[in-house]
């Protein structure tokens, strides 16, 4: 009988995509929001969320893993965490790897905190954000003018 080799204590091994995506670099503790940003529990495909791996260069990291093609402009995320690289997976090879750019403007991503914007009282109202300094990276909400700024 043979036995199987053990990992490393520590190592978790999480197995590669053929087709699909991986959000790399979210912070520590992120990927549930971008989770539920993306609305993947209603998704029918495969996700895998690793929280807290080793990473060299953050310490801690969270990455995401979704099997097959997703059709939703991942800029957004930027916003969220502008720390997130995003990879394309093909036939088992990366064929694409790049950081996000800030968009111009958002929409549903941030809400607004001001207490006396008109979205507080409007409920129907989205919460739209224009970019307003990129370096910075600061929004300001087109109803009130309430500043977010992203990590």
């Amino acid at each position: 009988m043979s036995q199987k080799k053990q990992p490393e204590p520590g190592v978790l091994n999480i197995g590669g995509l053929k087709q699909g995506i991986v959000i790399d670099h979210i912070q520590a503790g992120g990927a549930m929001k971008i989770y539920e940003y993306l609305n993947l529990e209603k998704m029918d495909c495969s996700v895998a969320i690793i929280k807290n791996a080793r990473s060299n260069k953050m310490g801690k990291k969270d990455i995401i893993k979704i099997e097959g093609p997703l059709d939703i402009d991942l800029n957004v995320l930027g916003v969220l965490d502008h720390n997130i690289t995003i990879n394309i997976i093909a036939d088992n090879i990366i064929t694409s790897k790049g950081k996000l750019e800030l968009p111009e403007t958002v929409t549903g991503i941030i809400r607004c905190r001001n207490p006396r914007c008109i979205t507080s009282v409007e409920q129907e109202l989205p919460h739209t954000f224009k970019l307003t300094d990129r370096n910075k990276r600061i929004y300001r909400c087109i109803y009130c003018e309430s500043k977010f700024q992203g990590n």
